[in-house]
């Protein structure tokens, strides 16, 4: 099959999980093509049977804010006709389903028909699809889809409860390469982060006010009370500049590294002990998974689709959400007994071999099988 995909070309999760599953497809012999504004930052290496195009926008004076939406659809109908691709994969509602189904129109004039599948991914639906300004298209899109799947069971029902939503939703959750994660702690890379072998709590997003960073940095400042640790704070965003101020007011940035947006997350899974996620909502936790996949428990929220991921008491442990005490006395139960400690971290691993890439992506190729059969 030849397959165009449609993403956020960034860190977040939607661009993650659409890059990897373009890249396993292409490793099964399918042609892929990447729709995007520019390159996902998980698009690395080259493969024969991997394309990418740019959405180019032309930028006018009379325009205040470049027309994205329908360059993005003007470059899909090139792409669908000049690679011969058999159907669009598009991930995360706005504006990719918009965009497709303006597509599809427009080459079904010329005798083309192009299905196209929509993935919705979390917030997509459970924050901008909700607006107002936004939903009517949504909904409209959604519905026009030749098929709808979601991240998790949660998410499927958060759309359903949401916008009328005329067809089924199937769902697919997100997968992880347990291969690539299962990696040795580099030593030396993992030194220059503790050097007097503390404990490393680890936090990576994109810094948004969902993520709820200041509960990061005081469940850490808890721990490490009790534990000589370190946090290692991945990734950017708005909240930034007030979590390295939080940190310095509590007396804790000297144990604190903030080390930004990092592309080989495998190498700084693989050193951590624990993983933090405290999230206001998390339509599945691909963060947990990938945290998981490295044998790094989890202490997460009971919120969203991460108790479809983490198992409380098994793998990790789940609080309510703004519940700092609880997820600061259950991380400080795990750092503290080794024995647990190493349970916990190989149910994790065990957990995370149920969304392996090798059980996922079949999931994928049967839909497209069926779509197109259509």
């Amino acid at each position: 099959m030849n397959i165009g995909i449609v993403c956020y070309p960034t860190f977040g999760g939607s661009g993650v999980l659409a890059t990897e599953l373009g890249k396993a497809l292409a490793d099964k012999g399918h042609g892929i093509h990447f729709i995007t504004y520019q390159q996902p930052v998980r698009l690395t290496g080259f493969s024969a049977n991997l394309y990418f195009h740019e959405v180019r926008v032309p930028t006018y004076p009379l325009f205040d804010f470049p027309p994205y939406e329908t360059a993005l659809a003007s470059t899909m109908v090139d792409v669908v006709r000049n690679n011969h691709v058999d159907l669009l994969h598009v991930h995360y509602a706005i504006p990719h389903a918009s965009a497709a189904y303006m597509a599809k129109q427009i080459l079904a004039e010329e005798g083309i028909h192009i299905p196209f599948i929509t993935t919705l991914h979390g917030t997509d639906i459970t924050l901008v699809g909700k607006d107002k300004t936004y939903a009517p298209v949504v909904t409209f899109s959604i519905n026009q889809s030749d098929a709808i799947t979601a991240v998790s069971h949660n998410l499927r029902e958060e759309t359903l409860s949401n916008f009328s939503i005329t067809k089924d939703i199937s769902v697919i959750h997100n997968f992880v390469d347990t291969h690539r994660f299962a990696k040795r702690p580099i030593d030396a890379f993992k030194r220059v982060i503790a050097p007097n072998e503390e404990k490393i709590v680890l936090h990576a997003s994109n810094f948004r006010k969902v993520k709820r960073i200041a509960d990061v940095i005081h469940i850490f400042n808890k721990i490490q009370q009790e534990i000589p640790s370190k946090l290692l704070l991945v990734g950017d965003g708005p909240e930034r500049p007030a979590a390295e101020e939080l940190c310095r007011s509590l007396g804790i940035f000297e144990n604190t590294r903030f080390v930004g947006k990092q592309q080989d997350m495998e190498d700084i899974y693989a050193i951590a002990d624990l993983f933090l996620l405290p999230s206001e909502y998390e339509s599945f936790g691909l963060s947990a998974l990938e945290a998981m996949a490295a044998g790094t428990p989890v202490i997460a929220t009971n919120t969203g689709g991460i108790p479809e991921v983490v198992t409380h008491g098994s793998n990790g442990f789940l609080s309510e959400i703004g519940d700092v005490e609880s997820m600061s006395i259950q991380a400080i139960s795990l750092l503290s007994n080794p024995a647990l400690l190493e349970q916990f971290s190989t149910a994790a691993k065990e957990q995370a071999l149920k969304f392996d890439i090798v059980n996922i992506v079949p999931q994928y190729e049967k839909l497209y099988a069926e779509v197109l059969a259509k």
